[in-house]
């Protein structure tokens, strides 16, 4: 069954945690905001607690904030869609401030649009706020990602234990620098150049470093016999495991047995480990941005909806551990990509209102709506793009 509701339960999780930044961030500057739902679409059911609507709407996945803006007489979305236009204007009796629903709010004369009569004071509009203000509240979705992605990993990391490779040779390449120097088939590396490893990784990371340069493995063999051997990694082609870009690397010619050790680790140990794991989770998201921007990382590597949904259909099979990990990165992914300076996106807003705190004034309203229409654009063509990608797999994978 995990398998089934997995895409769903994975990018509703990351769209909702991102939307609950938003909206603790605006509860925290005192910026009106009378809906936080979950899912998207009309008003399903909810309660109304304070001056919030907190709601499930129709279609159960990610969720959206709505906040007070100076533009609309009562609010404007953020990454969602309302149904306030049509309140009041459809059915025979009702008021504007009537909320449809399976429990309807109705209208409430004391109440502040769209619940009642009353307008929405200035000082509760997000455009009365300071910078600062606005920047935590854009911010504050990328940063419940982050932190979504630091508390998972976390989590698996102490539930789970450490997995890792253990730094034992299971075959050796012929005419590879390894062979040369007698490194055996079962030998266990516990240090190179006098520094202790247990970890398949950590000889990876030395020996790719090493390029020309001799390095001296300490090795476990058969029973117990101890050897040092020295061996010079040889400056081999590479494609890097983020990119896919082309790079020089020393190697050796081994290859790790393919079985995986864990270890038990304490809550503080846990949390370094989680932090870790989402320091490079986000270095990696980064370095592939960088790259497409580059030219190193081709377009045809993205995915879209699809794609997420197959990883995380595959992930579920191989069960919680996995499907927390994906969870994990795919946080980190948002939280990234929604820095960048696009329109409609976290981080082009952020740069839009750092821009008017400069010039001293908001832009008019025919420039808002001309970046607006590149934002779209822009989302648009990277949605169609990512749709192709994912269309086209899919068919390749039909085919073979």
């Amino acid at each position: 069954m995990l398998k089934f509701v997995a895409p769903l339960l994975v990018f509703g999780i990351v769209v909702f945690v991102h939307e609950l930044g938003h909206f603790i961030a605006a509860k925290l500057t005192r910026v009106y905001a009378p809906v936080f739902a979950f899912g998207w679409g009309p008003r399903l059911f909810g309660i109304k607690w304070g001056e919030t609507d907190y709601r499930w709407s129709w279609f159960p996945i990610g969720g959206f904030v709505a906040m007070a803006t100076k533009d609309a007489e009562s609010v404007s979305s953020i990454e969602g869609q309302t149904d306030f236009g049509a309140a009041g204007q459809e059915g025979e009796g009702e008021r504007p401030g009537h909320q449809r629903g399976l429990n309807p709010i109705p209208f409430d004369p004391n109440a502040l649009k769209p619940f009642g009569p009353h307008p929405v004071p200035s000082d509760r509009w997000i455009e009365s706020k300071s910078l600062p203000a606005k920047v935590f509240i854009l911010s504050a979705g990328v940063m419940m990602n982050v932190v979504l992605a630091l508390v998972v990993s976390t989590g698996a990391i102490k539930g789970f234990g450490r997995a890792y490779v253990p730094a034992v040779v299971d075959s050796v390449v012929p005419g590879m620098p390894a062979m040369a120097a007698g490194i055996l088939r079962g030998d266990s590396v516990t240090a190179i150049d006098g520094k202790a490893v247990s970890r398949w990784n950590e000889v990876l990371e030395a020996v790719s470093i090493s390029a020309g340069r001799p390095l001296r493995l300490d090795v476990v063999r058969g029973a117990g016999e101890r050897v040092t051997i020295s061996v010079t990694p040889a400056l081999s082609d590479d494609l890097d495991m983020v990119t896919g870009a082309p790079v020089k690397v020393g190697r050796i010619g081994v290859a790790p047995r393919a079985q995986t050790a864990r270890e038990a680790v304490g809550m503080g140990e846990a949390v370094v480990a989680g932090w870790d794991a989402t320091w490079r989770m986000g270095g990696a998201v980064v370095k592939v941005v960088g790259g497409l921007f580059s030219g190193q990382v081709s377009v045809k590597n993205l995915g879209g909806p699809i794609a997420i949904a197959r990883t995380s259909f595959e992930a579920a099979k191989s069960g919680w551990e996995e499907l927390l990990g994906l969870l994990a990165f795919l946080s980190i992914n948002v939280a990234v990509l929604n820095l960048l300076p696009i329109p409609l996106l976290d981080g082009g807003q952020i740069l839009l209102r750092v821009i008017e705190a400069a010039k001293g004034g908001e832009f008019s309203a025919r420039t808002q709506e001309v970046i607006m229409r590149i934002g779209v654009f822009a989302i648009a063509l990277l949605f169609a793009l990512v749709m192709f990608n994912d269309i086209k797999g899919l068919v390749q994978q039909f085919f073979r």
